[in-house]
This record gives structure tokens, C-alpha cells and sequence, in this order.
């Protein structure tokens, strides 16, 4: 009498499919969860200079211009110290008003642009909400 052990053929090639189909729906829902990991980054890089744009107008009474290029600091009061960092891959662009600014930022990895009007008369868009395109 045989004591054989072991997996037999079917049973191997029924574990492969069954990795096979969990690989299919894993990897899709991953390159989704990556891309709003990028959104995120630009959203959060889009109201980190919103905040800064409301302590240049704590201090001088009026709101400026300003393009902020992946990784790049920004120093708004030309003091010589940084007052805002962008993120890697992120790319930001701020327009003056004299009631408000609008703010557009991109991650270089998502296909989607940010952006935010605060300005009640000059920009396009709703006031006050950071929304998906350019429309505002």
C-alpha cells in the first residue's frame, strides 16, 4: 500500500484561478485607490496655499500671484523664508483679485485639475469649494 502526499493536478490549477480572479479585482481597485492618493496630495497642497494667501492678506491687504512648480517653495512677502512648499508632482497656480484669489492645482500622475474661487465678483465657479476641473 501507497502513502502518497500531495496536491494533485486539480487542485493546484483551481488555487492558480482562484489567485488568478482576486488579482483581477485587486489591481483595478489599486490604480483607483492610487489616483485619489494623488488627488488628495494636490487638494491638500490647494489649501495649504489658500492658507497661505490668507496670511499674505493678514499682512499686506491684498492677495498676490503666485505659480508654485513641483517641489518648489514660494516665498509670497519676498522675506527671504519660504511660506509655502508644494508637493512632488504638484503643481499650483494662484491668481490675485482684489476681493479674493482662485487656485488651480494638478498632480503630474492624475488626469483630474483642482480648484477653488474666493472670490465673490472676478473668478468663475462656486465661491469657497475646492471642485474637479476648470471651472473655476
Amino acid at each position: 500500500m501507497r502513502n502518497e502526499k500531495g496536491f494533485t493536478l486539480i487542485e493546484l490549477l483551481i488555487v492558480v484561478v482562484i489567485i488568478g480572479i482576486l488579482a483581477a479585482i485587486a489591481i483595478p481597485q489599486f490604480a483607483s485607490t492610487k489616483e485619489k492618493a494623488f488627488d488628495a496630495a494636490a487638494k491638500s497642497d490647494l489649501r495649504n496655499l489658500m492658507t497661505a494667501e490668507e496670511a499674505y492678506f493678514s499682512d499686506y491687504q491684498l492677495y498676490t500671484d503666485v505659480t508654485v512648480a513641483s517641489g518648489a517653495a514660494a516665498d509670497l512677502d519676498s522675506d527671504g523664508n519660504p511660506d509655502f512648499q508644494a508637493s512632488q508632482q504638484v503643481d499650483l497656480a494662484a491668481t490675485a483679485y482684489t476681493d479674493g484669489y482662485q487656485i488651480t492645482a494638478t498632480h503630474a500622475s492624475s488626469s483630474k485639475t483642482w480648484c477653488i474661487n474666493a472670490s465673490g465678483t472676478n473668478a468663475t465657479g462656486p465661491l469657497g469649494q475646492i471642485v474637479n476641473g476648470t471651472s473655476c
